[in-house]
């Protein structure tokens, strides 16, 4: 979250954290573009009046002429694994239902993919 006042970023990375998402603070637009560059990047919330917001370049950040390689079908799988524990708060039983796998297999997975007490993956 890029955001001038440090009081109204951190309110509202704690509502996201609340609700079980990872938030990454961006005091500046140098860590934006680096929060933005991370695995598993979904959403940007920025203050539109930050001083010299290069919207620009923040367009062709988000959107480049080329598209992104496709992942892994090992990282896809791990990043829904761990959006499912997310959506079930941890809960493996109803998670491996969602998934339509076993419980043991989901259990196998989370081992796998190192997200052992990690429901936020």
């Amino acid at each position: 979250m890029l955001d001038r006042d440090p009081d109204r970023r951190d309110r509202v990375l704690a509502l996201f954290r609340e609700a079980g998402h990872h938030a990454v603070p961006a005091p500046d637009g140098l860590a934006a573009a680096e929060a933005i560059a991370l695995p598993g990047f979904d959403t940007l919330v920025l203050d539109l009046e930050w001083p010299d917001l290069d919207l620009a370049g923040l367009r062709t950040t988000l959107a480049p002429e080329r598209p992104a390689e496709p992942d892994s079908l090992e990282h896809a799988e791990r990043r829904h694994i761990a959006f499912t524990l997310r959506h079930t708060a941890g809960n493996k039983r109803r998670a491996a239902q969602l998934l339509g796998i076993s419980r043991s297999t989901l259990l196998h997975k989370v081992r796998k993919y190192g997200l052992e007490g990690d429901s936020t993956g």
